[in-house]
């Protein structure tokens, strides 16, 4: 295999890991933009995963588990809003439950209803997203550079993948060009002048953490049964974590929230193709040093490689109505 080769698997491999990155990052700047911190996305992501599953393996019907698994994050984003915004509880506290919550009740009921260790049973190919061959990506196949990328990089991914690079662009526009996002922005910067202008608040919150948990729903089903053919537990693995740390490198922005999902799915990707090779110099490296890279990365990046990151002024404050 001739490096060029290997940069083409490197990069498809970034564009399949990116995509739960991509859902869930922009789950978060819905949510927190509103000024909701929601560290419960990696619960959403792995709730929406096993449910999505669940569903598909019962029904054999991949719609039926992606509306599954939507219909299961939203809950829990309706939950987390029902804590932090109507009872305004702590969000951290509320997110972290979340998490632990959904940890443990995907391996209780995965183990009760189908006996295999906590893990769904594997899917058909009828109940998953199949890879799309775009019209002409084989007849240019032949062509240098440009058919290789366009063949196995652009062309030959699932409807979730193009629908999480539709999403950037769509939420661009949402926030940046519709009523409901210039009121979502402001109601996570001043929510008291929302409310003087008559605007309910809290309906507000309420629909950014809908549209965060519709959007982890996407993710998770993405990776129970597009990416993967079966619920597997803990298959996010951290994943939650590290898009929040990217929608905190790219401050808040839904197009360099892309960027920096693609270059963790990138490091993750190059953890993979490392495992087992030498390195020049070095000789062959452990396994775990290369499995730890995306979140060394994220760590070294968080430390001071990003600038000041100011996040929405009244993030993660409970609002009370004033009288």
């Amino acid at each position: 295999m001739d490096y060029f080769d290997i940069l083409i698997s490197i990069l498809s491999s970034t564009i399949r890991l990116s995509i739960p990155l991509i859902f869930t990052a922009l789950a978060g700047l819905f949510s927190e933009r509103a000024g909701i911190f929601d560290i419960g996305l990696e619960g959403k992501m792995l709730a929406s995963a096993f449910a999505s599953a669940c569903v598909a393996y019962l029904t054999g019907s991949a719609w039926l588990g992606l509306a599954a698994g939507v219909a299961i994050s939203v809950a829990f984003g309706v939950l987390h809003g029902f804590t932090s915004i109507t009872n305004r509880g702590n969000q951290i506290v509320s997110g972290v439950a979340i998490n632990f919550f959904v940890a443990g009740i995907t391996i209780v009921l995965g183990q009760a209803w189908f006996g295999q260790g906590g893990r769904t049973p594997q899917l058909e190919a009828t109940a998953r997203f199949s890879p799309i061959v775009l019209p002409g990506a084989d007849a240019i196949r032949s062509v240098p550079i440009i058919g290789p990328l366009c063949a196995d990089v652009i062309s030959g991914n699932n409807m979730l993948t193009y629908l999480a690079f539709a999403a950037v662009p769509i939420s661009w526009w949402i926030l940046y060009r519709t009523r409901f996002g210039l009121r979502l922005r402001a109601v996570g910067e001043n929510p008291g002048a929302v409310d003087t202008a008559g605007i309910s608040v809290t309906w507000l919150r309420y629909r950014a953490v809908i549209c965060a948990g519709i959007l982890c729903g996407f993710s998770g089903t993405y990776l129970a049964i597009a990416q993967s053919a079966a619920f597997i537990q803990n298959m996010s693995a951290g994943k939650g974590y590290i898009a929040l740390a990217a929608l905190i490198f790219a401050k808040w922005k839904p197009v360099p929230v892309m960027f920096a999902c693609l270059l963790f799915g990138f490091l993750d990707a190059f953890s993979n193709f490392m495992q087992g090779k030498a390195v020049p110099f070095v000789g062959e490296v452990p396994v775990q040093i290369f499995q730890a890279l995306p979140y060394i990365l994220t760590c070294i990046l968080l430390a001071g490689f990003i600038g000041v990151a100011n996040p929405p002024k009244a993030g993660g404050v409970p609002y009370t109505k004033e009288r």
